[in-house]
């Protein structure tokens, strides 16, 4: 089997500040010493199950330059940088992967399970897909399916494994914090790579068909940012149409188009 793996940071245990997410902000070391070795914890669970033969990280997080790589297993491959494609935080899983894992994953934008809950940037209000509001698992769960590619495991805030359960309801998930205004709070660090180390492993105990969802025969994409200016561009993709006066609204059968939209727009 393998085994794909997209990492980000705001859903990491114990995160709760913009500063922590970012180099040279107060705690930032520690938070990604923490992502990373969350991670370490789903290849060692991915490895010693026999099941994977081989790991590939995608670090999908800002600058997609966060994770420590002496702290990895050295059976990893990790894809850092962005691909400057609608890919994505899932850049490298299409045609290659044969499950999905997520960790340090967050709330959407305009919800507030994670006091660092946004969908892919901090300049809209939300993103919707077929009139639910999207978190980037639910993008990312989506564009797996597309693939034809089961996500299997997530780790993240309490409020994103809930929604990602009504999404995938055999997805094995692991809360490691839950959001308290604008503060959170989580289970101990080291308490925490012990539940996402054995969350991985009863993921990987069940036929992988278990874990595949059906995505919508059709697509409707809705953003509400924060500036007009944002959506007077947006409504210029071909095939968007404004929506009030910060709304971008686009809907196509095909969800690559979809992710497409999402790419140049959002």
């Amino acid at each position: 089997m393998k085994l794909f793996i997209s990492a980000d940071i705001e859903g990491t245990c114990g995160i709760c500040s913009w500063e922590e997410t970012e180099p040279g902000g107060t705690g930032y070391e520690r938070f990604a010493r923490q992502m990373t070795l969350e991670v370490a914890e789903v290849c060692r669970a991915a490895l010693d199950s026999g099941r994977v033969e081989e790991l590939l990280i995608k670090d999908a997080h800002s600058s997609a330059r966060n994770l420590i790589p002496d702290i990895l297993p050295e059976e990893v491959r990790i894809f850092r940088g962005w691909q400057g494609a609608p890919g994505g935080m899932m850049a490298g899983a299409a045609s290659w992967a044969d499950a999905v894992a997520m960790t340090g994953y967050h709330s959407a934008a305009s919800t507030d399970g994670n006091p660092l809950a946004h969908t892919s940037n901090r300049q809209n209000h939300y993103v919707k897909i077929n009139g639910r509001i999207a978190s980037e698992f639910l993008i990312n769960a989506y564009a797996a399916a597309y693939y034809g590619i089961p996500v299997i495991f997530l780790s993240g805030d309490e409020a994103l494994c809930e929604s990602a359960r009504e999404i995938c309801p055999n997805i094995e998930t692991v809360s490691v914090s839950e959001g308290a205004g604008g503060g959170s709070i989580s289970v101990h660090p080291r308490k925490a790579l012990a539940m996402i180390r054995q969350g991985m492993q009863r993921a990987l105990e069940r036929d992988l068909d278990e874990y595949r969802i059906r995505i919508p025969e059709h697509f409707v994409v809705e953003i509400e940012f924060r500036e007009l200016g944002k959506a007077q561009k947006g409504s210029y993709y071909p095939g968007a149409i404004r929506s009030g006066s910060r709304g971008v609204v686009f809907e196509t059968e095909d969800y690559y188009e979809a992710l497409r939209f999402l790419f140049f727009v959002l």
